[in-house]
């Protein structure tokens, strides 16, 4: 919608790509951003196993998360500026979908964190199948509504599954930081190959 009304509008192509690059992160209350930083710092510190965990719940913030953070925003601001004046917006509506489905399985199937909030809840199998399904679907209604567009949504998901591999295996185990983590790099691939298309 939000897409739209810039179109709507006729904003200039720098000022829709700042709005569109900022709305997820406003909406969501940076909540996303903060474990991506925290990640950040804690993987890019190449300390011990129990240091790099020490680090991921540390309150403060180190350079590492400062550099990660203006990188990732530069990126979105950049790609969502560089998107085509024609470009499908409805697969904007697919890409959070999508990323939420992953982070939703994610910290369903992976072992968490000791320290984790997930660590004590019973997570029962039913919900993996439930959002496997929820993420073909709307992996599937990507292409169908949006046509090329879709591959969008597998930007998403590579970039899901290459982020979260390097945090889970630098951190062993799940925890909220590395979702939120992931999921900031997963949309900032699934808006780059929108643009790029």
């Amino acid at each position: 919608g939000l897409a739209w009304l810039c179109n709507l509008l006729n904003l200039p192509v720098l000022i829709k790509g700042l709005i569109l690059a900022l709305y997820p992160y406003l909406v969501t209350g940076f909540i996303h951003l903060d474990g991506y930083m925290d990640v950040m710092d804690a993987v890019k510190s190449y300390r011990s196993l129990e240091r790099r965990r020490e680090i991921l719940k540390d309150s403060h913030v180190g350079a590492f998360a400062v550099i990660g953070i203006a990188v990732l925003l530069l990126a979105q601001f950049a790609v969502m500026a560089s998107a085509k004046e024609n470009a499908n917006i409805w697969i904007l509506v697919f890409i959070p979908a999508v990323s939420r489905c992953c982070s939703a399985l994610a910290v369903t199937v992976l072992k968490p964190m000791q320290t984790s909030q997930y660590a004590d809840q019973k997570k029962p199998k039913s919900h993996i199948t439930i959002l496997m399904i929820m993420t073909v679907l709307f992996t599937a209604a990507g292409f169908l509504f949006c046509g090329r567009y879709g591959f969008a949504v597998l930007g998403c998901l590579a970039g899901y599954g290459a982020s979260l591999r390097k945090a889970y295996k630098s951190l062993k185990g799940m925890n909220g930081d590395i979702s939120g983590y992931a999921l900031s790099i997963a949309e900032l691939c699934a808006v780059a190959v929108y643009a790029l298309i």
